[in-house]
């Protein structure tokens, strides 16, 4: 007899049996990993792996995606063992008191609370049976509500039973608030949600899930293709567990704090602009430092409170205002010295100018066409001149007009001009996509940006 038989003896299921042998020469895996080496499909695996769980013989992590591991076999099956006898001997004790006539002890007290602390999985599957749990979650929200609703996550909501669950709970004073990939097809639907619920877009949004009271969350594991579909065969796990839903939260706050208000965001698709707020990097290092230096005082900050030297004190003011007051002439050098690097913020508002142009221009679809209008127009905006060559890769060289000065009160208008190409490119060709771009420095007053195709079928378009 083998485990697996072993296993199947002791209650498993054939698969489930399979999966405890597997797991356990595995350090971790992810249930599509797990579902793999089974020879089945994720649904499969994750609905053995949710009651392997549940019955404590496997552990998952918090991780996004999540990783199940197990101990050794031996020691699983002693553990399925040793659960199975306490059951049993419960189960023996109800049933001698029952058959007594005495009052039960077998109650909540009694009994085995240990699994009350460990993750609860469920595995739903169609759109319809996984929107009504959506809609329960929001009914029995007490504090917070998020719905990641990915592209067309928001339409799916408002043709369900969630939609008035949602804002009741928004109305009940339940914080509400929804990250969403907004699509022009889509923009509309926003409109039925309860005006107290925040909505904000980001293109990193492009799963589908609810966050429930960090406790607990529906991560979709499918969906179907078809916007408007029926979703049959759309899939969600539901988990119970603080330490996932925590890190949800953690992952849902990150992406919150960058992501766009949805009037900004709406924009792009009712005016073809784009307004979002832009988010600069002023300087880097520590600015308390900067700035002492700056006012040139020398000491060390004391860890402990030190009696005030009246001497000492008017000694140093002096010195300090005369310090503060030359910060005050309008040099650039100034900002420099408190630490704010105005190269760096020209070069970021240069990207996000190129960012715009190339949003103007992405209903043109040929390469070389692109190309030519970007620039076209940098050219005419009189910021330099471009030229390009396919050899040995396409390749466009940026001819930046340097000041003839290199005094640092000279404001780097250069940076804002290269950022503009910069933008346009990384926006046309992000860094997912199948064009990749590489920056390097030509000589002293250029910059060459290198255009490597991934795809060999496009390459001839810039030959």
């Amino acid at each position: 007899m083998n485990w697996i038989e072993l296993f199947e003896d002791a209650g498993l299921s054939e698969r489930e049996s399979r999966s405890l042998v597997i797991l356990s020469a595995s350090k971790e895996l992810k249930a599509s990993e797990l579902a793999k080496e089974l020879g089945t499909n994720r649904l499969d695996a994750y609905n053995s792996l949710s009651r392997l769980t549940e019955i404590g013989l496997v552990s998952v992590t918090a991780d996004r995606p999540m990783r199940f591991s197990c101990s050794s076999l031996p020691v699983l099956f002693k553990r399925l063992i040793n659960e199975q006898r306490e059951r049993i001997d419960r189960t023996s004790k109800a049933f001698e008191s029952l058959m007594s006539g005495a009052t039960s002890e077998y109650d909540e007290s009694s009994s085995d609370t240990s699994e009350d602390t460990n993750a609860k999985f469920a595995v739903l599957k169609g759109r319809e049976h996984i929107h009504k749990r959506i809609g329960e979650f929001a009914a029995q929200a007490e504090e917070r509500l998020v719905l990641l609703l990915g592209q067309f996550g928001i339409l799916h909501v408002c043709r369900s039973v969630a939609l008035e669950e949602v804002n009741s709970a928004a109305e009940r004073g339940v914080v509400v608030t929804v990250l969403a990939q907004l699509d022009r097809r889509t923009v509309r639907f926003y409109d039925q949600l309860h005006e107290s619920i925040a909505v904000r877009h980001s293109d990193e949004v492009s799963s589908l899930g609810v966050l429930q009271d960090n406790s607990n969350v529906i991560q979709f594991l499918h969906v179907e293709e078809n916007p408007v579909g029926r979703g049959r065969d759309d899939a969600a796990l539901v988990v119970s567990s603080e330490a996932f839903a925590n890190s949800h939260s953690d992952f849902v706050n990150a992406i919150w704090t960058k992501a766009i208000d949805i009037e900004s965001a709406k924009k792009r698709f009712t005016e073809e602009r784009i307004v979002d707020p832009l988010r600069l990097t002023v300087g880097q290092g520590s600015f308390l430092e900067q700035f002492r230096q700056a006012l040139k005082v020398s000491e060390e900050l004391p860890e402990e409170d030190v009696p005030f030297n009246p001497q000492s004190f008017l000694a140093s003011s002096s010195e300090i205002n005369q310090a503060r007051a030359s910060l005050q002439d309008g040099r650039i050098s100034s900002l420099h010295e408190l630490g704010i690097d105005l190269a760096a913020m020209l070069r970021q508002v240069g990207q996000r100018i190129g960012e715009e142009l190339a949003f103007s221009l992405r209903k043109i679809e040929g390469h070389v066409e692109f190309l030519n209008e970007l620039m076209d127009w940098w050219e005419h905006a009189g910021l330099g001149e471009l030229d390009y060559n396919a050899d040995p890769f396409f390749h466009i060289l940026v001819n930046l007009a340097y000041p003839a000065t290199e005094k640092d009160d000279v404001l780097p208008l250069w940076q804002l001009d290269d950022g503009i190409i910069e933008g346009a490119l990384l926006a046309r060709y992000p860094i997912n996509g199948n064009v990749r771009v590489r920056r390097e420095a030509e000589g002293k007053d250029a910059w060459r940006y290198t255009l490597i195709f991934i795809d060999e079928t496009d390459e001839h378009l810039l030959e």
